[in-house]
């Protein structure tokens, strides 16, 4: 049981300017409460700038495992005075800041300035002493934080572990110097061993869990991250990682690796994706297995570059000219991350087409404590075959009942591989005859109805008929969820139907659902409301009320909540 002078769960906000270290102390932090047997949650806001405009992380930590952004701020560190006055507003009743030792406190009483120069010399380590002192504030173990603390310096050398190890004891006792009242957080019963990992390192570790051999990419956030966790075990897993002087150089790259048998996946964002429309074309053409990670961010163009929404769905669904089989799964959480990519190679091999992972930089950035995944238990992904002494012509694409013809390697053994861009005969030689014309793209779109005996059904949670249901896809799962639990604690009758793959979806696994509910609300992070009308496309049923954020951050469950109420639903 609980502790009532202590606390369940918190919301730690850590805010200042690009080049103050946030990123670092943050991910120490969080290693040390999942360590410590927490539950954790973070979410990432960061301005498109090398140094300066104010960042801040938000991280959410208790008991139980937070599912989803929101609510008000516990304890708010501020590395710059502007977080001050940005977040003052937000904070909980009994919400405490502390701050830098010439920062503007606002007249607020429940704050803390920290005297950094006076504890250490060195403005380098001033993040490391803010740790310091939140662990401790906070009941996390001197050991455990010491010890992420090493880790996390080791390979700079024995200076400056010490030099970080002493800024973060010194940081630690001056906080138990003051006098505080500020409840800790109750100790955590959990025993199992868990990880904190980032949306982009379960995708990683995902796809290397599938054997992926090649990843080309060129850099555009919020997908480089995913390049970069590969990048980071390339020579451990045998991984050929290339940057490309472009994103059309990029998708081709992996286009020739895939066809001379290499697993591959491409990192991207909405424009870089829109660059490769005609590499997108050429996969569905040559029936090319790739996956694709659509990171999304804020367009059009430019946009927000390192803020989050869900606007791309319909440039995954639609991209690339001519009529050819896709699947598009979106993960909603950090382990979907990691089975949904492992899940995307083993579909792309298996129906030699495109799986696109449509994500988005909140999730994509977002840490979270997840179990240790059970290698053993994932399926072997089947790959090219090895019919080195097939006599007589090979013929590339041979006509199936499935769509899927024999694949084999170039150069692997006497067969003579023919593939092509233009329409072809089954052989690979191109022709302009109707009939083979008709056959071809026939062949190619059976494809889906394997990629839908596949399908992942939306997972529903709640009563069979609801007074309300809220819809959701992608990222959005955890905010909604926690939406739906604040709205039955107010008497309300909530279900929720939470979409992991978008393409294809099948009217038969949701209808009677949306048939069921009372009020049906689409819970979406873009202006159009693009998966209801995906809903309607396919199913005619029309949702009309929505909550829609485009505003470049996260869906948390403060703003979902603000806009059932708005519509008298909640």
């Amino acid at each position: 049981m609980a502790d009532d002078n202590k606390r369940t769960r918190l919301h730690v906000r850590i805010g200042g300017e690009a080049g103050q270290g946030l990123e670092t102390v943050t991910q120490m932090f969080c290693k040390a409460l999942v360590r410590s047997g927490y539950g954790l949650l973070t979410s990432q806001h960061a301005m498109s700038r090398i140094r300066g405009g104010h960042n801040f992380f938000s991280i959410y930590a208790g008991l139980e495992q937070p599912q989803g952004p929101g609510g008000k701020v516990d304890l708010l560190v501020a590395f710059s005075e502007e977080t001050v006055g940005l977040h003052q507003d937000q904070m909980a009743e009994n919400g405490f800041i502390l701050l830098g030792e010439d920062m503007d406190d606002h007249g607020l009483e429940r704050s803390l300035r920290i005297p950094y120069s006076e504890l250490v010399e060195e403005k380098i380590v001033h993040n490391v002493l803010a740790l310091g002192v939140m662990s401790n504030l906070l009941g996390i173990g001197e050991e455990t934080i010491s010890s992420v603390v090493k880790e996390a310096f080791e390979k700079k050398g024995d200076k400056v572990v010490s030099t970080n190890q002493e800024a973060l004891q010194k940081g630690g006792q001056w906080i138990q110097d003051q006098s505080v009242d500020f409840r800790k957080l109750s100790e955590a019963g959990q025993t199992e061993r868990t990880l904190a990992m980032s949306g982009s390192q379960a995708m990683a570790l995902g796809a290397m869990a599938a054997g992926v051999d090649f990843c080309s990419f060129y850099p555009m956030s919020p997908s480089t991250s995913v390049a970069m966790n590969l990048i980071a075990h390339a020579d451990t897993a045998g991984i050929v990682c290339e940057q490309a002087e472009d994103e059309i150089a990029a998708v081709n790259m992996a286009i020739g690796a895939s066809s001379s048998g290499a697993r591959s996946l491409v990192p991207t964002s909405g424009g870089g994706f829109a660059l490769m429309g005609e590499g997108v074309s050429l996969i569905g053409v040559a029936e090319t297995p790739m996956v694709i990670v659509l990171a999304q961010r804020p367009g059009p163009a430019t946009g927000l570059p390192t803020r989050t929404e869900q606007g791309d769905l319909e440039l995954a669904l639609f991209t690339g000219h001519g009529e050819f089989p896709r699947a598009i799964l979106a993960p909603g959480t950090q382990e979907d991350c990691f089975f949904q990519t492992h899940k995307a190679l083993d579909l792309a091999e298996r129906f030699q087409t495109l799986c696109i992972v449509l994500v988005d930089q909140y999730l994509t950035d977002s840490i979270k404590s997840v179990a240790p995944f059970k290698l053993e238990e994932l399926p072997e992904i089947p790959g090219p075959g090895d019919d080195i002494q097939a006599e007589g012509t090979y013929e590339r694409y041979a006509w199936s009942e499935t769509g899927v013809s024999p694949r084999i390697i170039p150069g692997k053994g006497k067969p003579l591989v023919v593939t092509d861009s233009h329409e072809h005969t089954p052989d690979g030689h191109i022709t302009e005859d109707q009939d083979v014309r008709n056959r071809m793209v026939e062949k190619r779109l059976k494809k889906m109805q394997g990629l839908a005996r596949e399908v992942f059904p939306p997972a529903y949670q709640g009563p069979d008929d609801p007074d309300l249901l809220l819809v959701s896809w992608g990222s959005s799962q955890g905010a909604v969820q926690e939406a739906a639990g604040q709205v039955e604690e107010n008497g309300r009758s909530v279900a929720t139907l939470h979409f992991s793959q978008v393409w294809p979806i099948l009217p038969e696994q949701f209808l009677d659902r949306l048939q069921k509910a009372g009020s049906v609300v689409s819970v979406e992070s873009n202006a159009t409301a693009q998966f209801a009308r995906l809903i309607r496309r396919e199913t005619g049923f029309e949702i009309t009320r929505h909550v829609l954020r485009y505003d470049g951050r996260p869906l948390d469950y403060d703003y979902i909540l603000a806009g059932l109420k708005e519509q008298q639903l909640a």
